[in-house]
């Protein structure tokens, strides 16, 4: 029997490694991903993402969290109260299985912890009962080579310690031979590191937290039936809820990994850029908007959170979903789908955020839920940036539908809103927005980061915005005021891109390096993902006064809401983005700050795009790969509007004056489909 144990062990661990050639994705899931990554190079070496589905630790810590040796290594319990703590190195999440031998009567303890802090034999907080979760137990008796495996319904979302431990009233001795671990996020994936995008530069910092942010996103893609369940447990954890709403899907995207493994809208806003520019999960995307859209009410509301919980009253949230929708279109150009959803539930949507706008012109916002800012309600700015943004897609998305009498009374409604906004909540003399007409205590970082990255701010006054929130920093990232004590993921990661589109990229990598890199290189955290949020003392009890129980384990540390920077050195840093369904057209504007190079790709349905610059002695070299039938615009930094010298694949360009467009400090140049290198010289 044991010798059947053995290589049935094996076999099992054999069909793991050969997952990726084999395309066997989780536990009969049938597979929709990518076999093999759209570009190769260097950057590889930074990808988080596991060769297999199966894994073991990386190292053995003792209960005291201090190093005792190399994974695999002895790992032998000895009696009550005995245990170890095996790091795999990064977050990872799944099913457990650990194979002993034992002598004695005892209890095998199984406890899970996404920071260091909270492992041990209790684990970290999941559930939302503020309080320890608490451990799996499995009985124990004298034995040899037997195996224990969590039940699926146990499956935990995200961890990087486990914790095994023995309970036992007698002489008992458990020696753990074999761990490992069932990776179940991104489950319709045969090969979990086959990205369909890229991204490289000179600051090796900057590359990794570029791929700690898609692989936070990797870890949000969860199967459908292993949502949390709701209503929160009073103690232990349950992940074996549905979260499709009967939606065909075999992936989606909720909030965290560890939790709360819910569909949560708002975090999309941040999600949808970042997955597309790096794993290309579009797929992904649209299933979960898809379950939204079928969580909708009658009235036209889209959900503050989606399954399991299933609640309402966010106009902020309900916006994101939109936002979502814009962004999923943009870049697949899939119009059957925008088809089926833009009569009966788009517009729906639209005309119930829309029908709250009063005679100021201005979104007065009843639906008060939010990210966890301290105030919400009435002309809050915030808000109101989400209804322009939403304005402007709709507008675009009926012009796309040939809907042009919506789409006038869209970008009419825009308008408005724009001038209304500045009238009554840009304080002048400050150089910022206040939070609401209620309330002028204080510039929120989300609503002037929203402000700079939809250019809404009044003209000649985007610098003075930029500017202001930095006043917030300090040395582990930027304060949100609207969250006092608090950094954000959700809020810092708008603050980057704001700064980007007001082009000032030196302020947008240094507060990428002081918030995600502290993180990622803090000895407490998982060394591979974006946090939630924290504290401004630098621990992790991100709004533990303010809607998380006081206990600071709760707080995710794989959270969509904060890949920010990946979409933003992708789109601002390299400069290549979409600006027509699909691909049909592109730009490139690259920013180059303090860097010397800088490189990215990705991918939609129309093929791949990649580009590349390298700066040099009195200007730089650009390098750009994209699919045949599309039409791109480079934009150049000039300078006294003193258009450079150009060389475009050896040979000297003369541009055409009709073919020029000179702006203050820029020019854009047609640029061509398929693979071209630029010399640009001042």
């Amino acid at each position: 029997m044991f010798t059947f144990i053995i290589l049935f062990l094996l076999l099992r661990s054999f069909s793991h490694l050969s997952s990726v050639t084999a395309e066997i994705c989780w536990r009969g899931t049938k597979c929709a991903g990518p076999s093999d990554a759209a570009f190769t190079g260097d950057w590889d070496k930074f990808n988080f993402s596991p060769q297999n589905r199966t894994i073991s630790p990386i190292r053995i810590l003792s209960k005291d969290v201090n190093f005792l040796s190399s994974y695999p290594g002895d790992a032998e319990l000895r009696g009550n109260g005995s245990g170890l703590i095996f790091d795999f190195g990064k977050e990872v999440g799944g099913l457990v299985t650990v194979v002993y031998n034992a002598t004695g009567t005892a209890r095998l303890g199984l406890a899970f912890s996404e920071a260091k802090n909270w492992a041990g034999e209790w684990s970290d907080d999941s559930n939302g009962s503020f309080h320890p979760d608490g451990a799996l137990f499995a009985d124990v008796e004298s034995t040899h080579n037997a195996i224990y495996g969590m039940p699926l319904n146990k499956l935990r979302g995200g961890f990087r310690y486990l914790t095994i431990f023995e309970e036992s009233e007698s002489n008992s001795t458990i020696h753990i031979l074999n761990v490992t671990l069932e990776i179940a996020f991104q489950p319709d994936w045969p090969n979990l590191r086959a990205y369909k995008g890229y991204f490289s530069c000179s600051d090796d910092l900057l590359t990794e937290i570029w791929y700690s942010g898609a692989y936070t996103l990797q870890t949000n893609a969860i199967p459908p039936t292993t949502g949390r369940e709701f209503p929160i447990l009073g103690s232990g954890w349950l992940n074996d809820g549905d979260l499709s709403l009967e939606v065909p899907v075999s992936s989606v995207y909720v909030d965290g990994s560890k939790r709360d493994r819910t569909v949560w809208s708002g975090d999309l806003q941040i999600a949808v850029p970042s997955i597309l520019v790096s794993t290309g999960d579009w797929i992904g995307v649209k299933g979960t908007l898809d379950i939204l859209y079928a969580g909708q009410a009658s009235s036209g509301e889209l959900p503050f959170a989606g399954p399991r919980i299933n609640i309402f009253n966010s106009d902020t949230y309900h916006m994101a979903t939109l936002i979502g929708s814009y962004e999923y279109f943009l870049w697949t150009n899939d119009i059957s789908w925008l088809e089926s959803i833009y009569k009966t539930k788009f517009k729906k949507a639209m005309s119930f955020i829309t029908n709250k706008i009063d005679t100021t012109g201005m979104l007065f916002v009843t639906g008060k839920e939010d990210w966890g800012r301290l105030s919400q309600g009435g002309h809050n700015t915030e808000a109101n940036l989400l209804l322009y943004k939403v304005l402007v897609g709709g507008t675009q998305i009926a012009e796309w539908m040939n809907d042009i009498t919506q789409a006038s009374e869209w970008s009419s409604l825009a308008d408005t809103l724009q001038k209304s906004v500045n009238r009554n909540n840009f304080d002048m003399n400050y150089g910022a927005y206040i939070d609401s007409s209620t309330d002028t205590s204080i510039y929120p970082q989300d609503a002037n980061s929203l402000a700079l990255l939809y250019n809404f701010y009044p003209p000649g006054n985007g610098q003075r915005i930029s500017t202001a929130l930095t006043r917030n920093w300090i040395s582990i990232g930027s304060l949100a005021p609207e969250l006092p004590n608090n950094l954000v993921g959700y809020g810092q990661s708008l603050e980057v891109k704001g700064h980007f589109k007001a082009f000032n990229a030196q302020y947008a990598l240094d507060l990428i390096r002081r918030a995600w890199g502290w993180y990622l290189n803090n000895p407490f955290g998982t060394a591979s993902t974006c946090i939630e949020g924290y504290r401004a003392d630098g621990s992790f009890g991100y709004r533990a006064e303010t809607g998380y129980g006081n206990h600071y384990s709760y707080t995710s540390h794989a959270h969509g809401w904060s890949t920010g920077p990946t979409d933003a050195l992708t789109s601002y840093i390299v400069g290549l983005t979409i600006t027509e369904p699909g691909g049909q057209k592109w730009a490139i504007s690259p920013q180059f700050a303090d860097l010397t190079y800088a490189e990215a790709g990705f991918s939609t349905p129309l093929g791949k795009f990649s580009s590349k610059w390298i700066l040099g002695e009195g200007g730089f070299t650009l390098s750009w790969d994209a699919p045949h039938g599309t039409q791109g615009v480079l934009i150049i930094p000039i300078t006294a509007s003193r258009v450079p010298d150009l060389v475009l694949d050896e040979e000297i360009w003369i541009i055409d004056q009709n073919d020029l467009d000179i702006m203050k400090d820029k020019a854009l140049l047609p640029g061509k489909p398929g693979r071209h290198t630029l010399k640009v010289m001042y």
